[in-house]
């Protein structure tokens, strides 16, 4: 009988696995591989990635019959639904190194969002990482942990160093045509191993800028205690049009951010228009003078020319009133998408004023205020101000006013501030206004109003303000960042949207209206660095140049025993490699099967029974007599 049990409990063994399978599979079992770039770093013959995988591969094959998993990295994600070993086994042949990386934040909501979508309640998430502090913060959200059971793989290598270009960027907002250009390039390096910042000085890597191919010039880097290198690269380019330009270095440790590239157009006849209504205005003659890539036009504000189309910027200087055919040529070009920008002068005829700004939108002056006032905040967030300096320096001097207006403005002329008095009145703002942007300076254009002519910022806002209508000439995004390239393209709709184009690649970006044209969100549906073209139907067209996140290039990751320490989660737990394996075998091999052990439990009983047997026949067997 105990043999027919042992025998009957090895058959029923399907029907122990299948109650296991639901007691253990009610956790959603999760797998993310964060194959940022710097995973490519070698330890030993090969790198953190492939490390990676292999101990993925472990933990696949050693999980339990019928285990099913979800599988995400940092570019794409294999299913949306858990799968079995076989599939999951041939994903991880097709993982590389990613461009770009991804939040632990991200990664937690999105496995926050595929809890809710398979019903369960809790998720066992296994993140194999390298653990840079960028990416990773050993304090996250208590929210987006909720539910979530941590298991965090640490695939880490000693700091080779590594030596990469940070930025690059024009001195000019346009690329000139036979004359020199300049281009400013900022390089980084990190120190490995047990070295120390001031053994960086020494280091003398050559950086190369080629364009269209053709190598233009070079130049040997010498880094600072700091590890920073900053160098001038002058070039020139004989035609017009848009020029790929790419700069490179020789880095043997991290390959991945030695080279920048950037988008430019030469020659793209950026026009001024400048409307005086007394005497011009010689710090706005002498902004556009120093540089031959505007072309600029002057007229009296009464003989204003009646086709304003072709200009990008047109500024209102001594502004005080305005005819009808003035303010609606005005109404024209901002509902057409231009930048317009106006310089008053004093006037005690606020009411003509008023009418002549009410053409730009629903914005009026209430008062004139004589106090000498100095700015205080600068909107580092506004467009205006955004991409236009590399940084600003510490403790610059604000501009100071002899006298200003203030203004004020209903909601549809959605106005920002962008440079501001303490009391709250902004000395220039900007309102939104149809498709264009209204730049309004509450002081004038001469020195009796301020220094704000004289001042750093007045000439780069200019620049910026006659680039916005149009599109920008120069284009080096970054993959990872959201960052928007903006396309000047008229009557945006469904049949006129906005294609990525590149070799054996056709894809339509997400893309949003903004003034005259869209903004365009690349690395959406590409992260891949290199050149592109965005183009739509209509023809209008731009080459835009995306570069790999730099995220990861100061290779600054977090020790595991510090996370172990800091985790919020005391449930959580961190292991390396080869700890992971060594669990992973352990559970491979020391679990014997209920099935094998009924089975050997029955062949012993059959064996014992027939022993008896064969014992009871031997002893009953009768002895012969004589």
């Amino acid at each position: 009988m105990l043999f027919l049990a042992a025998l009957i409990a090895s058959f029923a063994q399907p029907l122990f696995n299948r109650n296991k399978k639901n007691a253990g599979t009610r956790n959603l079992q999760v797998i993310y591989i964060d194959n940022n770039p710097a995973m490519g770093l070698k330890k030993g013959a090969r790198s953190l990635l492939d490390i990676a995988l292999e101990s993925v591969r472990q933990q696949i094959r050693a999980a339990g019959t019928g285990s099913r998993f979800l599988l995400l990295t940092n570019d794409r994600s294999f299913s949306y639904e858990p799968q079995d070993a076989d599939k999951l086994l041939n994903a991880l042949n097709g993982i590389g190194l990613a461009p770009g990386g991804k939040s632990s934040s991200s990664v937690f909501a999105t496995l926050q969002s595929l809890m809710q979508t398979e019903n369960s309640p809790e998720a066992d998430l296994y993140y194999y990482s390298n653990f840079s502090r960028s990416s990773f913060p050993a304090h996250p959200e208590a929210s987006l942990l909720h539910g979530i059971n941590f298991h965090g793989i640490a695939v880490q290598a000693k700091n080779p160093g590594n030596s990469f270009i940070d930025t690059a960027y024009l001195t000019t907002p346009v690329l000139q045509t036979g004359q020199n250009n300049s281009l400013i390039v900022r390089t980084r390096n990190v120190a490995g191993g047990t070295n120390d910042a001031g053994n960086q000085e020494g280091l003398s890597p050559v950086l190369q800028l080629s364009i269209n191919g053709q190598v233009k010039s070079a130049a040997s880097l010498k880094f600072d205690a700091a590890g920073t290198s900053i160098d001038t690269m002058s070039f020139s380019v004989s035609e017009s049009g848009w020029q790929r330009i790419i700069l490179n270095i020789a880095d043997k440790s991290m390959p991945f951010d030695d080279t920048f590239r950037i988008a430019a157009r030469s020659a793209p006849g950026l026009s001024v228009l400048v409307l005086d209504e007394g005497s011009p205005s010689p710090y706005i003659q002498a902004a556009f003078r120093s540089y031959n890539g505007f072309n600029v036009r002057s007229f009296r504000l009464d003989a204003a020319p009646d086709n304003w189309k072709d200009y990008n910027l047109i500024i209102l200087n001594g502004l005080t009133g305005m005819s009808e055919r003035v303010g609606k040529m005005l109404q024209t070009a901002l509902n057409s998408g231009q930048s317009v920008c106006v310089f008053p002068s004093k006037t005690r005829n606020l009411p003509a004023l008023n009418a002549a700004l009410g053409f730009g939108g629903e914005i009026r002056i209430t008062s004139f205020d004589s106090a000498v006032q100095t700015v205080s905040n600068l909107q580092a967030g506004a467009d205006l101000v955004r991409d236009i300096f590399e940084g600003i320096p510490p403790n610059i001097q604000l501009p100071v006013v002899n006298w200003h207006y203030a203004v004020q403005s209903g909601l549809s002329a959605s106005g920002q501030s962008i440079l501001t008095f303490r009391n709250g009145d902004p000395l220039l703002a900007r309102y939104s206004s149809g498709k264009g942007s209204l730049y309004l300076c509450t002081s004038s254009a001469e020195l009796d109003g301020g220094n704000f002519p004289a001042s750093y910022f007045f000439v780069p806002f200019l620049y910026q303000m006659a680039a916005q209508s149009k599109g920008s000439d120069v284009y080096a995004l970054s993959a990872g960042f959201q960052q928007s390239a903006f396309l000047p393209i008229h009557n945006s709709n469904e049949r006129n949207m906005v294609h990525l184009y590149a070799p054996g690649l056709d894809a339509i970006p997400p893309q949003r209206s903004s003034g005259g044209g869209v903004d365009v969100f690349v690395d959406a549906v590409i992260q891949q660095p290199g050149f592109y073209r965005l183009a739509a139907a209509s023809g209008d067209s731009v080459i835009i140049g995306l570069n790999g996140t730099r995220n990861y290039s100061m290779l600054d990751f977090w020790d595991i025993d510090h996370l172990h320490k800091e985790w919020p989660d005391p449930n959580g737990t961190w292991q390396t490699p080869e700890m992971a394996s060594a669990s992973h075998s352990n559970t491979g091999t020391t679990e014997l099967p209920l099935w094998k052990v009924c089975a050997i439990l029955a062949l012993i009983l059959t064996i014992a029974e027939t022993l008896v047997l064969i014992r009871r026949r031997d002893t009953s067997v009768p002895v012969a007599t004589n």
